[in-house]
């Protein structure tokens, strides 16, 4: 898809307009509808290239091309997982910054303008806010500061635009100039249906200790709608990612060090999960006894991400 920039916003390295390549990354049939509401709802944003990388899946690639022929529809030229279809996306970007947004994840009105306008001399990175689209409704007993484990935006993130340590996976951008040096470790995020994560932690991780001054904004203006399915609302699915993340960071302190990789998990633990826990808690007294069910999954989260945590440092 080329669309001319209706509104185009000044880069404040320069005189000149940031552009945006779009790189969406796919795997499955069974996400076909949402990715056809993405690719509808990207039609009138200021984007000038959008890429679609299939993940090792011959049937769902011709179909993609078939069904869009006016974007870049392109098979997964690296490892199979999400890590080597975002390298591949990123190697047939064209412009200035590279964008990255979910197949089942649909950009609300203005999107891409909030991410741009976060741009300035020192920042490399924006991500956006990822709000949960539930299939069915959100489960009493899953908690708000729990929001990661199904991909999205959690309790405790900063409600205006501030610097962060990392951006979340759903809808993220770097400058294109960055990612051209530093790639998507392919050692690190999911695979097919897996659980796993952590590559794009690692990336801004690498990237920020390798270019001080330099910052990663989180936007919470920009905001994708993050589909949540029946099956990922499920105590079993909470259960198995927590345990996961907790792996996957550990393979994040091998690579980056456990004080970098861990810093802003301990404002979590310390901060928000105790302030949630709480707040679950006087749900007793308020006679909304269901959402006092959050507390015992708050302890449930915190144990499995911890242990996995350990498990993955044992592994090496």
């Amino acid at each position: 898809m080329t669309t001319t920039l209706k509104h185009p916003v000044p880069d404040r390295t320069s005189n000149r307009l940031l552009s945006v390549s779009v790189v969406v990354c796919t795997y499955a049939d069974r996400r076909w509808d949402q990715l056809l509401a993405l690719v509808e709802a990207l039609r009138p944003e200021q984007v000038d290239q959008v890429i679609l990388v299939v993940d090792h899946h011959p049937a769902l690639l011709a179909r993609a091309r078939a069904a869009f022929p006016h974007l870049l529809v392109l098979p997964n030229a690296a490892e199979r997982g999400l890590s080597g279809a975002r390298n591949t996306g990123v190697a047939a970007a064209l412009h200035d910054v590279v964008l990255f947004v979910d197949d089942d994840a649909r950009p609300r009105p203005g999107f891409v303008a909030q991410l741009l306008e976060a741009y300035d001399d020192s920042t490399i990175g924006v991500g956006g806010r990822a709000e949960p689209e539930w299939e069915s409704a959100r489960p009493a007993w899953f908690p708000r500061c729990f929001d990661w484990v199904i991909g999205c935006s959690h309790e405790g993130l900063p409600e205006e635009r501030a610097p962060l340590r990392n951006v979340i996976g759903a809808a993220m951008s770097f400058r294109r100039s960055v990612l051209a040096t530093h790639s998507f470790d392919s050692s690190l995020g999911r695979v097919g249906r897996g659980a796993a994560g952590c590559e794009e932690t690692e990336l801004c991780l690498r990237i920020s200790q390798v270019r001080p001054g330099t910052q990663i904004v989180y936007e919470p203006r920009a905001v994708v709608d993050h589909l949540v399915p029946r099956d990922r609302a499920t105590l079993r699915y909470f259960a198995r990612r927590c345990w996961a993340e907790g792996v996957s960071k550990a393979r994040v302190a091998r690579l980056a060090g456990p004080a970098a990789a861990t810093s802003a998990e301990r404002s979590y633990v310390l901060r928000v999960l105790p302030r949630a826990f709480v707040q679950a808690l006087l749900c007793l007294l308020t006679a909304q006894p269901a959402r006092a069910a959050a507390a015992p999954t708050i302890l449930l989260g915190l144990t499995l991400t911890l242990l996995g945590y350990g498990a993955g440092r044992v592994r090496r």
